[in-house]
């Protein structure tokens, strides 16, 4: 029996195999951090070696994904010290995301891990206490095998130019707008 031809479809442009993506899940809905840490699941199950850097929540607030990370073995690093809203040392709060950049960029460029996750980077960022710069070449440049997720609002142009896919969150409605603390087990 012979083979139907195969036909194009137009809707769907030719699709090549990439040895890593880079994505960037930005916006000001909620969801960033978690749709990066299904990624982290899906990786962990393929046997793949995994970091997560995370810029904004520190060991305090305890949060589940950091553990359940840490227990199957994720490379986590949590390099910030809580929202800056809430510090009392705005300069050793950048000192904590500029030394937890370095680290990124050093599981980056080791080309150990698969899969590397910088959650909420995009803060401090925006904020300049990471140079846009560095961090776009470093992404740019960084080796074949080692796919990025990065989180956070307001993600950076040069960010965006570079990505292989980014994934815009909306806000429709907010709990916290409702006076609606953040939950346990929910929200972290």
């Amino acid at each position: 029996m012979s083979e139907a031809p195969r036909t194009e479809d137009p809707r769907r442009p030719d699709t090549r195999r990439a040895r890593s993506v880079l994505i960037v899940n930005t916006g000001d809905g909620k969801g960033k951090s978690t749709a990066a840490m299904g990624m982290v699941m899906r990786s962990v199950a393929r046997g793949w070696k995994v970091a997560v850097v995370q810029f904004i929540k520190s060991g305090k607030w305890k949060v589940g994904e950091e553990k359940m990370g840490r227990q199957l073995g994720v490379d986590w690093d949590a390099g910030g010290d809580g929202f800056s809203w809430d510090s009392e040392d705005l300069d050793r709060s950048a000192d904590l995301n500029r030394d937890a950049w370095r680290l990124a960029k050093m599981r980056i460029e080791e080309g150990k891990h698969r899969l590397v996750v910088l959650d909420e980077i995009t803060y401090p960022i925006n904020w300049g206490w990471i140079e846009v710069e560095d961090v776009v070449e470093a992404l740019a440049n960084r080796p074949a095998n080692v796919n990025v997720v990065v989180t956070g609002r307001d993600a950076p142009a040069g960010l965006i130019e570079i990505a292989d896919t980014v994934t815009e969150m909306t806000l429709v409605k907010h709990a916290y707008d409702r006076g609606i603390r953040a939950i346990r087990g929910i929200d972290f």
